[in-house]
């Protein structure tokens, strides 16, 4: 067994018996959508109270065996993370801050009682399956690979406390577009239903948290909204974020404002770097609270002009329209506005080599 206590240790490789034929493979990369198709391989490493992190395995992408008692399947200890990698005009591969995705994917492990995972393998893992399967990067225009690492609690028993085995995988996705509409901007509903309670697991990345948010996402798509908008759980009046991204607010005087991390909103990697790339730009931004009232009279005096909506997926996004039991509201045109596209293009032009990287974000592949 290779342990990763020792640091000789290395990733063993064992290529695909059958990999995607190349004419099958370019056809999916022209039109990969999101999250439908994915690449031969993906990465596995196991984690034991005996011998820790160990066997750091490249292997043929497919089904992963577990026994019917997994902890994972009975008391959901599972989290996960996203990233891409992009191709610069050099023909190099990148990725995006990964070291924020360690930390992210490890304060995750701590609040679901899972081991941590080093940095350093953490980013390692991902590497190796780009090295690997660096050809199925699309051909389509901004597209990507869409990486997802997770983690998964393995040991077979039926008891209410931390698992004592775990799965840690990277599986690789060419991705396109995240929204299929095409339309300019999106169009949020409001939920009645909460997503995250102080004290809860709001700010983990865990499979939990997006469970709960299929039912209202459910409701929005019926009622021809894009995505889901989910309010405070005390008051039910206090922006948090949508189903799967931060929000911001583009006010009339060129200041953005978006909600402070208070435990119950996830710690967005695109969020902090919009909000750094703006400070850059000499623009004022708060971290605060803000409420729907005051969203929809902001934006009906025309003191607020323009919201977007930020993640790894779908990078940035315009809102156009938000909805609720009340009515609805549009904000400033119903379509992108100048500071939302700007800073859309600064921060797409930093992940993909076409402008300096002045923060060093961007992590070389080679």
């Amino acid at each position: 067994m290779a342990t990763l206590a020792d640091p000789a240790t290395r990733f063993t490789r064992v290529p695909h018996p059958a990999p995607t034929p190349a004419q099958d493979r370019a056809a999916i990369l022209e039109n990969p959508g999101f999250g439908n198709r994915f690449t031969d391989h993906m990465v596995m490493i196991e984690w034991s109270e005996a011998a820790g992190w160990h066997n750091p395995t490249v292997q043929p992408y497919g089904p992963i065996a577990l026994d019917p008692a997994a902890s994972v399947l009975h008391y959901a200890q599972e989290i996960f993370e996203g990233l891409k990698a992009y191709r610069h005009p050099d023909g190099s591969m990148a990725l995006f801050r990964p070291e924020a995705n360690a930390a992210r994917f490890n304060a995750s492990a701590r609040r679901l009682a899972m081991p941590e995972l080093p940095d350093d393998l953490f980013i390692a893992a991902i590497q190796e399956l780009v090295a690997v399967d660096k050809d199925w990067f699309p051909t389509v225009e901004g597209g990507s690979i869409y990486l997802r690492p997770f983690m998964i609690a393995t040991e077979a028993f039926l008891g209410v406390r931390p698992a004592k085995a775990y799965k840690f995988l990277v599986i690789a996705s060419p991705a396109g577009n995240y929204f299929k509409s095409g339309a300019p901007a999106v169009s949020i509903w409001v939920s009645d239903y909460t997503r995250a309670a102080p004290g809860g697991t709001g700010a983990a990345k865990c499979g939990g948290n997006y469970a709960a948010s299929l039912v209202p996402t459910a409701e929005a798509f019926a009622k021809g909204h894009d995505q889901v908008l989910f309010l405070d759980a005390a008051e039910h009046r206090w922006i948090e974020e949508l189903g799967g991204m931060n929000l911001f607010f583009v006010h009339a005087d060129g200041s953005l404002a978006t909600p402070a991390l208070s435990g119950t909103i996830l710690a967005g990697v695109t969020r902090d770097s919009l909000i750094r790339l703006a400070r850059d730009e000499g623009l004022t931004v708060r971290e605060d609270r803000y409420s729907l009232d005051q969203w929809r009279a902001d934006a009906q005096s025309g003191a607020l002009v323009e919201v977007f909506a930020c993640g790894t997926a779908a990078v940035v996004t315009p809102v156009g329209q938000v909805a609720d039991h009340t009515g609805s509201f549009t904000i400033g045109s119903g379509g992108p506005g100048q500071l939302t596209s700007k800073l859309k293009a600064r921060l797409t032009a930093i992940q993909r080599g076409e402008e300096p990287d002045p923060h060093g974000w961007v992590m070389r592949l080679g």
